[in-house]
């Protein structure tokens, strides 16, 4: 066999859209991925015109010319971002059944968030989207109780210490303040788990709704909730290039 046939095997299943690259990697350390019948181990490399491949027993088809699908979804609040999950709760792929090709989340929102979501079979963009060196921004909006002061604005904007690590400094806007609540947009720079939520609880302040409106140049805009759409090509090119937002852009 030429060398040059063979890709390594965490490629080979991104690009077949059963995993980002990361993600595949961490399906051959649990011993989900066989080759020709045996589990494989990471730095394996395969030839997948030849070579049976199979995750969780299920043999997978690999096309040199995937056809390549990016959707966004307007997450509702109650849904877990998996593709399943043991403890029988709501699923995001319950919301995408109808997609027609298998494609999974870039990133997550957690289950009591919303808004939006990407999902892909395409594991080179889904890792330029995630990947912490692009440092795609966010855009939130968010409503909190009971209400905010200027000092706490600024802690978030500056960074506030979570997890022993402060957080990288956020663009905060003030939509509304009305008595007992305030909605802001906020712009985060990094992907933290649950970051807005566990800023505003060492700040003191009550998050009561949390929802993703942009990632990127890409926003949601009229995306109804629980609905979805594919990527326009301009929005993948947009996602894929990921300039940085000019300072005091209005989201």
């Amino acid at each position: 066999m030429a060398r040059e046939e063979l890709i390594r095997l965490q490629k080979v299943l991104s690009q077949c859209g059963i995993a980002s690259r990361r993600k595949s990697e961490e399906l051959i350390e649990r011993g989900a991925v066989k080759v020709n019948g045996k589990v494989a181990k990471i730095g394996d490399k395969v030839n997948p015109k030849k070579d049976k491949i199979s995750v969780h027993n299920k043999k997978i088809t690999y096309s040199s010319k995937p056809k390549y699908r990016y959707i966004m979804l307007n997450k509702p609040r109650g849904y877990v971002t998996t593709l399943s999950d043991e403890m029988g709760r709501k699923c995001v792929a319950d919301l995408i059944k109808d997609v027609g090709t298998r494609v999974y989340p870039v990133g997550r929102l957690d289950r009591d968030s919303e808004g939006m979501l990407i999902f892909t079979n395409d594991g080179d963009f889904a890792n330029t989207v995630m990947h912490p060196k692009k440092n795609i921004y966010k855009v939130y909006r968010v409503t909190v109780r009971p209400s905010i002061e200027d000092e706490q604005i600024e802690a978030i904007e500056n960074g506030v210490e979570i997890d022993g690590r402060k957080t990288a400094p956020a663009q905060v806007r003030v939509i509304t303040k009305q008595e007992g609540r305030v909605v802001l947009e906020i712009v985060l720079h990094e992907g933290r788990n649950r970051e807005i939520r566990k800023m505003c609880e060492k700040l003191g302040l009550e998050v009561a709704r949390l929802k993703r409106t942009a990632i990127g140049q890409v926003k949601m805009g009229m995306l109804k909730q629980g609905d979805w759409r594919d990527l326009t090509a301009e929005e993948v090119k947009k996602l894929s290039a990921n300039p940085n937002p000019p300072k005091n852009q209005q989201f």
